[in-house]
């Protein structure tokens, strides 16, 4: 069935996100605070442009944003030119964004006495994962709902699960990327271990990933971090904005976090080196630094 879809933000991930919803045969609506941005993504992909996140969504049976962080997302939908201005009742707001819990269940809230619904569905599996259309999307929300909205979801994923009420989406986003900077951590310290020990990093790394060593972190940096070459995937500068995310929330319930929060200092000090925008693969700069 063909649904009339707005998609707000067009990123490196929401840019082909969008793409495979208009591919699947939905009647997209695009729109990006950068309007270059917009109308390359109209001569790449059928669907039309608006000029502010309320036109885009006055139509939209499903509404998608993915921005930055929680006052982007604000913008887009509770302000002056904001989609909650013009959302229909009944249609489904779903964000894919990584910003706070707290937010989301405001915007839920604000969205229910509306009369539409929104789901928390951040994303996992980086700019290849966009790209490939196999996210992982973990999302927060009423139930009932996340059915209605599966089937627009799946475009862009391979792996969809509800996992509970509004914010779970998030809290879970945040774990995941807890589990990122201990891996990433990890491995460096590992490569960097066998580089200076003189080993043959590809007969390492092909050993061990099939062990009980191996990860998607492995599998998938390992070469770029052996070479020095951080300029595919999550950028340090955004991976330092969903930790503060998660200290935040860890602060808020309690929960001790010290390897996170070590981690966090880590990249700060790649921040310092100039490394905003290498991916967050580069923690292995530092140790190398220190030779």
């Amino acid at each position: 069935m063909t649904c009339n879809v707005a998609f707000i933000g067009l990123g490196v991930m929401g840019y082909p996100m969008a793409g495979y919803i208009s591919k699947a045969g939905h009647n997209v609506t695009v729109f990006n605070r950068t309007g270059s941005k917009a109308d390359k993504w109209i001569s790449e992909y059928k669907g039309t442009k608006a000029d502010t996140p309320a036109e885009a969504a006055k139509d939209a049976e499903y509404i998608f944003t993915c921005v930055g962080n929680d006052n982007d997302l604000r913008e887009v939908s509770m302000g002056e030119n904001g989609l909650y201005n013009t959302a229909k009742k009944g249609s489904v707001y779903i964000d894919n964004s990584t910003v706070s819990a707290e937010i989301c269940r405001e915007l839920y809230k604000a969205a229910k006495d509306k009369g539409f619904d929104f789901l928390d569905a951040p994303i996992s599996g980086g700019q290849p994962g966009a790209e490939s259309g196999k996210l992982t999307v973990m999302v927060g929300g009423d139930e009932k709902i996340f059915s209605k909205a599966k089937h627009i979801i799946d475009c862009y994923s391979q792996k969809v699960n509800l996992i509970g009420p509004s914010g779970s989406g998030q809290l879970t986003k945040m774990m995941n990327q807890m589990c990122i900077a201990g891996a990433v951590q990890g491995l460096s310290e590992a490569i960097n271990f066998g580089i200076n020990a003189g080993l043959d990093m590809d007969k390492v790394m092909d050993t061990i990933s099939k062990g009980a060593a191996q990860s998607w972190q492995m599998e998938n940096r390992y070469r770029s971090m052996t070479d020095n070459k951080f300029d595919f995937g999550f950028a340090v500068d955004w991976m330092r904005k969903d930790l503060a995310i998660v200290i935040e929330e860890a602060k808020r319930n309690g929960s001790p976090i010290p390897v996170t929060e070590i981690v966090d200092g880590y990249y700060a000090k790649v921040q310092e080196m100039g490394g905003n925008r290498w991916d967050n693969s580069s923690l292995i700069a530092l140790l190398k630094k220190k030779k």
